[in-house]
């Protein structure tokens, strides 16, 4: 072979293997969970979005081109929340709508959870159970208040069971939706190490469906606030929901605003530490 052919070749191999350390120094490894899907906690966006919009109504209703009669000015609002604060009032009304809320929401988050395991893990139970739940969801709760009352009475007992049924539904589908959606390479894999079934559920099958699950008490929590403000306006004389159907009687915008506004930050609030509760849970996604 001819010495310029293998000198070519030579320099052929040697600027292939240049180019190729070129690409490998110009590639960026590929962060876990493909870098751009990872949630970042910008938690300062939400507080300018709040204050632009405050600004936004203060600044409208000052100048006119928001109707007072439609919507208060927010500083007003604000005096009005001093106020309730500095009488007691807030308490008064504050403290039997939580106790409702995690009554009612603790028993029919229970009952969900439990339900919706049973059914995700046990053919029988689901083939029995799903259809009746079916049927069960798409019942408007709030239409149910007067069969509640007739059935528990007036008393605390049927906001509780409102407030729980309205919970245990969403709870029961997100919860056997989650374990449906649990990877069954990993329920095969750890039959081949030779798992028992309680340590599969235990390991596998409850961790894999967590995400789904707090996802699901979002959703079941929200309703919860909502039947909440339901069953106050009915028969209480004491909760934020009796609150703000006093304030709507008398067409006070600011006390109903204020009652609005209370009901949104516990709505902020609870979302809040279901997103602290993820954190610790989830923590092994990365």
């Amino acid at each position: 072979m001819p010495e310029n052919s293998i000198s070519e070749k030579s320099k052929s191999g040697h600027s292939i293997r240049a180019s190729g350390s070129c690409l490998a120094s110009k590639q960026q490894p590929v962060p876990f969970r493909g870098g751009g899907f990872v949630p970042v906690s910008r938690p300062w966006m939400g507080f300018v979005v709040f204050f632009v919009l405050i600004v936004f109504l203060e600044a409208g209703t000052r100048i006119g081109f928001i109707s007072a009669l439609t919507i208060p000015k927010p500083s007003d609002v604000l005096n009005t929340f001093v106020e309730l604060y500095s009488s007691g009032l807030l308490w008064t009304h504050l403290v039997p709508s939580l106790m409702r809320f995690v009554i009612g929401a603790a028993i029919g988050t229970l009952l969900g959870v439990s339900l919706g395991i049973a059914i995700g893990l046990f053919a029988y139970v689901r083939a029995g159970l799903v259809p009746l739940i079916a049927a069960l969801f798409p019942v408007p709760k709030i239409a149910l208040l007067p069969l509640f009352v007739i059935w528990f009475g007036i008393d605390e007992a049927s906001k509780y069971a409102l407030i729980a049924f309205g919970t245990f539904t969403p709870m029961v589908v997100a919860t056997y939706g989650a374990v449906d959606n649990v990877d069954r390479g990993l329920i095969r894999m750890g039959q081949s190490f030779n798992l028992s079934w309680f340590s599969i559920v235990r390991k596998i099958v409850l961790p894999g469906a967590m995400a789904g699950i707090l996802s699901g008490l979002r959703i079941a929590l929200a309703i919860a606030i909502i039947l909440l403000v339901a069953a106050e306006m009915l028969g209480a004389e004491y909760g934020i929901g009796a609150y703000i159907l006093q304030a709507g009687s008398l067409y006070d915008l600011e006390r109903l605003f204020t009652g609005v506004a209370i009901l949104s930050i516990l709505g902020v609030l609870v979302n809040s530490a279901i997103g602290l509760v993820e954190k610790h849970v989830l923590r092994w996604r990365g």
